[in-house]
């Protein structure tokens, strides 16, 4: 276990005064935490909810906790109110890396230049989440798509920090009572699962095209083409659409949208 993420997790976890949510711990456990350098360094946090703090924590440590965080959001029979309503508010924003990463990612898939597989395209990301990128791009043929590319070296990162939060679930298990009736255990090794199935974005694009099928009598919704020549493991491609975000509700109200048909 890399002695520096196991440090740099526990600033955070001090800085952030998240000690709140440990049960009575014994005398000589107490001792400890108040002789370290980080338990006070939280002061300037005390005004913030224990679920705000909770939140700017996750974001802090980086794309897998911000993902764990997003899980348990979506836990409301394991996590009090307060805690998922602030914990839903994670945002997936995460600094978006190179175009020259983009395109050796896209060159090793495709084992050609990326001229070959493109006419060309953004260098710019459009979208840049903990798992992957999105670049916008042209198909040789015209057609407008949205290349969508695994981050480099995620797995990695994954599997350390996943190891890590395996290991403070089993600790948690065997020190606290709230500890084994959340089956924290259970919690990370099925996060382990979902966040692993989100790198292969072959799975994903046969999903997103089950589900083109499924809607592609009706008008109601219009899911975009996979197209499938494209697509490998660490890269998908899918048809470019235009529209609004159903969270700008001030552009769909000045669009004429009928909230009620739309909900």
């Amino acid at each position: 276990m890399p002695l520096l993420r196991v440090h740099k997790i526990a600033s955070v976890f001090f800085h952030y005064r998240l000690d709140e949510f440990l049960p009575p711990l014994p005398l000589w456990v107490k001792a400890i935490f108040l002789l370290l350098p980080w338990r006070y360094c939280g002061r300037c946090n005390a005004d913030l909810s224990r679920g705000e703090r909770l939140r700017l924590a996750l974001e802090q440590l980086g794309p897998v906790f911000v993902k764990f965080g997003q899980l348990l959001s979506t836990r409301p029979d394991l996590v009090p109110d307060d805690i998922v309503k602030e914990l839903s508010r994670l945002q997936d924003n995460v600094p978006p890396f190179s175009a020259e990463t983009f395109v050796s990612i896209v060159e090793k898939a495709f084992a050609q230049p990326v001229g070959e597989v493109f006419a060309g395209f953004d260098r710019q990301a459009l979208a840049s989440a903990s798992v992957a990128q999105v670049h916008c791009a042209k198909l040789h043929n015209g057609r407008e798509v949205v290349v969508k590319v695994i981050r480099p070296d995620i797995r990695q990162t994954i599997e350390h920090d996943v190891s890590l939060m395996l290991f403070l679930a089993k600790l948690a298990e065997k020190l606290f009572i709230d500890g084994r009736r959340l089956r924290a255990v259970d919690v990370v090794k099925d996060y382990r699962l979902t966040i692993l199935d989100e790198l292969d974005l072959q799975r994903e694009a046969a999903n997103a095209s089950q589900l083109r099928r499924n809607f592609i009598e009706t008008d109601k919704l219009y899911v975009p083409e996979v197209f499938w020549d494209y697509c490998k493991p660490s890269v998908m491609v899918m048809e470019r659409i235009y529209g609004i975000p159903v969270t700008d509700v001030d552009a769909l109200r000045e669009a004429g949208i009928n909230f009620r048909v739309l909900a």
